[in-house]
């Protein structure tokens, strides 16, 4: 559906559009319409400004790898997020008033913005104790899932059996 609503969004922009041009920007906008209109409009500047007629799958990725969205749909402010519990938190259980003033962002922007879209793709979990990384969000991160003693009990970071 998204690759329908920027397929169309092209269409009224006046830039031509590739299926897997179409394809890479609707899997990067977050199941959004609004956020695939919005990463549309800017994969269209830079191909206006890289004189591209259409947008395919690799213009696609080129702009918005230099957009920072990520292949998950991840932009810098997410990625941060991520970051700053993995590497200043272990992975957390963390406050999230703690992450807000580590983020220098305000608590709702980050309860309302940041953490659903994590949620729903399993890079984070909230718990009564605080947010806490998911072993794919280290393995998004590049990093190694540390070894955790409470890892039983809260049913995290469990090895396969």
């Amino acid at each position: 559906e998204l690759e329908h609503i920027v397929n169309r969004g092209a269409r009224i922009l006046g830039v031509g559009m590739t299926e897997d041009g179409a394809h890479e920007i609707a899997k990067r906008s977050r199941g959004t319409p609004r956020i695939a209109g919005r990463l549309l409009r800017r994969v269209r500047d830079f191909a206006v400004v890289a004189g591209d007629e259409n947008v395919d799958q690799a213009l696609a990725d080129k702009a918005l790898s230099q957009l920072e969205v990520d292949n998950a749909g991840l932009d810098s402010l997410d990625r941060r997020y991520l970051s700053q519990i993995a590497m200043n938190f272990g992975g957390g259980p963390v406050g999230i008033e703690t992450i807000a003033a580590a983020l220098s962002e305000p608590r709702d922007a980050i309860e309302e913005i940041v953490e659903p879209y994590l949620i729903q793709n399993g890079f984070l979990q909230r718990t009564p104790r605080g947010r806490v990384l998911t072993p794919q969000a280290f393995q998004h991160l590049g990093l190694a899932v540390p070894k955790r003693p409470d890892a039983p009990q809260l049913g995290l970071f469990a090895e396969p059996e």
